[in-house]
């Protein structure tokens, strides 16, 4: 078993390699505007995942797919020429549902802040349902009208 720190740089390498094949190499009409975000390796350093975006709609990512799936033995066989490790990992692709995921989000927070501005319009027009000052004040001794006792005297 390889150790964490390895397996860390084999994944950044194996990254690295897939996205320049992707860009440069491969000629195939099927690929979109592929991102590769992310790769992991398992500690064995068998088995590799790759994370991928495409840019387009459910047509685009669906060809992608086909396209990725048809050329595995190419790219895996660039993979292992690039990292020089003994045992070339298996590939395996994956799509990234991170963009889903921050689109998601992003939605929540703009209803969030129209029901935060529903909400300030609804109370810039309220008013407190009892007295301005709610709170007991002590009461004088002495009111205005009486004369306070005179502390010559």
């Amino acid at each position: 078993m390889a150790d964490p720190a390895r397996a860390r740089k084999v994944a950044d390498r194996i990254k690295v390699v897939v996205a320049e094949y992707l860009e440069f190499r491969l000629k195939d009409d099927r690929l979109g505007f592929v991102t590769i975000t992310d790769a992991r390796v398992t500690g064995d350093l068998q088995h590799a995942s790759v994370f991928y975006t495409v840019f387009g709609g459910d047509e685009e990512r669906a060809a992608t797919a086909a396209a990725l799936e048809a050329n595995k033995g190419r790219i895996r066989s660039a993979v292992g020429k690039q990292i020089g490790i003994r045992l070339t990992p298996t590939l395996e692709f994956v799509a990234d549902a991170l963009p889903e995921g921050a689109a998601h989000l992003e939605d929540l927070v703009a209803q969030t802040r129209a029901r935060d501005a529903e909400l300030a319009r609804a109370a810039a027009g309220a008013t407190h349902a009892g007295e301005p000052d709610p709170y007991r004040k002590p009461v004088d001794r002495f009111d205005s009208e009486d004369a306070a006792p005179d502390d010559d005297a």
